[in-house]
Formats: C-alpha cells, sequence, structure tokens
C-alpha cells in the first residue's frame, strides 16, 4: 500500500511491516534502496528533476519527518510516522540476529569510529565488516572498497541530497545489497549529539527539541515546514 504526496509515492506500512519489507529486499538480486522522506526533500525534489527521479525508483520510501505524517494527515490519509533512526537500528538487529554483513559510509571520522564502537557494544553479534568517513573526494574508490565488502546492509550518512545520489550510483556498481540514506543518525548513535527525551519522540516534536538546544537548525525549519503544510493542503495530486 502507498499513499501519494506532492507526486512521490510513499509507502503506507506499519514500522514492524516495513521493517521487514526492507530486510526482505536484502535477498533479492540489485542493489535495493530506501529513502526515509522529509519535507526538505520533497522541496528538493520539486525543484530538481534528477533528484525526483531518485526518489521515484526508490524500491522503498518510509515518511520519517513529522511533516509528512502532518501533510498526509491534513489530506484526511493518516500514515504511521517511521523515525529513520529507529528504522535503521531496527534493521540492525535483524541483520545482527541473522549474520548479516553491515558497513557504514558517513560523518566525521570521530563520529563514526564512535558509533561503530557503541553500536558493535549495544547490538550482540552485529557484523560491521567495514565503515568509512564521510569525507572523500573519489566516490569511486569507496565504491570499490563496498564491492570487496560484499555487505548484505550499506548505511549511508551523508546528508540529502548526497546520499541518495550516492546510494543511486552504487545501484549500478555494486553487488546486490540493501542501502538506505540515514541522515545524522551517526552523532546520534556516537553520543556527539544527544536525541531528544522520550515524550518529544512520541509526540513527534524531536524537530521542536532540536530547534531549540540547535538554534542554527531554526533557518532550516522555519518556515520550510509551515510552508510545506500550507502546500499539501491545497496540491492536487495528479493520479
Amino acid at each position: 500500500m502507498s499513499v501519494r504526496l506532492f507526486g512521490i509515492e510513499i509507502d503506507d506500512d506499519s514500522f514492524e511491516s516495513s521493517v521487514n519489507r526492507a530486510f526482505n529486499l536484502m535477498s533479492v538480486d540489485k542493489v535495493s534502496q530506501v529513502v526515509t522522506i522529509n519535507p526538505e526533500m520533497f522541496e528538493e525534489a520539486k525543484k530538481n528533476s534528477e533528484f525526483k527521479r531518485i526518489i521515484d525508483e526508490a524500491e522503498m520510501i518510509v515518511p520519517d519527518g513529522i511533516g509528512v505524517k502532518l501533510a498526509l494527515k491534513l489530506k484526511g490519509k493518516n500514515v504511521e510516522r517511521i523515525a529513520g533512526i529507529d528504522f535503521a537500528r531496527a534493521i540492525l538487529h535483524i541483520c545482527a540476529e541473522n549474520k548479516k554483513k553491515v558497513a557504514i559510509v558517513g560523518a566525521k571520522e570521530e563520529v563514526i569510529v564512535k558509533a561503530v564502537e557503541n553500536l558493535r557494544n549495544e547490538i550482540q553479534g552485529l557484523n560491521i565488516a567495514y565503515y568509512h568517513n564521510g569525507y572523500f573526494n573519489d566516490n569511486n574508490l569507496i565504491y570499490d572498497e563496498l564491492k570487496n565488502i560484499d555487505a548484505n546492509l550499506i548505511l549511508v550518512a551523508l546528508g540529502s541530497p548526497k546520499q541518495e545520489y550516492f546510494i543511486y550510483n552504487a545501484k549500478k556498481i555494486l553487488p546486490p545489497c540493501l542501502m538506505i540514506g540515514i541522515g545524522g543518525s551517526l552523532d546520534v548513535w556516537s553520543g556527539m549529539v544527544k536525541r531528544a527525551p522520550r515524550i518529544y519522540q512520541k509526540l513527534g516534536l524531536e524537530w521542536l527539541y532540536r530547534t531549540v538546544t540547535q538554534p542554527e537548525r531554526f533557518k532550516r525549519i522555519f518556515p520550510t515546514l509551515p510552508l510545506f503544510l500550507l502546500k499539501s493542503i491545497t496540491y492536487r495530486e495528479d493520479r
């Protein structure tokens, strides 16, 4: 099942179903891309047709940002918000249980080193076979290293839209695997950025917590989020 928002088909599944479906994509004979979409990505897709094509061709598009959930609710469609950081972590747990090989790319060196250390300590049996920071100039060098690792799951934390381009281009190069763009998840997993308290998470107000604790994010949230919601009311979907 899917719902349509601004011309993009978004998966309408529960958290558990989405995780299981993503895990099953590891068994198909190609590289599968999961996009955890938020309002900023919709705005990028609106002005960038190449990015829109990348999103459209992804094997899964899950509603990450609370703005996406609210926009769909304003259109009478109730979907479960699937926070990308929780989604990726749940898949890491399944990978550990099923002895799948994991690779991670992105963030600063000190961030990814600490994040990998914490994940290995927290998830018993997790096999992170490869990791590399996000500061490189030649994607092909990273693709070559990933090719040799032959991981089942590759998490990419380069920020959007860079990570979506990196994954899309990898589809033509790497052996079959699942690739997910995870944004700033490594910052949280490393412990260098504190995640919003549980009550904020439950209420879908992580964006508010991050804006208060990181004022530099204000320009990113406003006016993007209010305008996004306003546009969702007036936009007529073409089928």
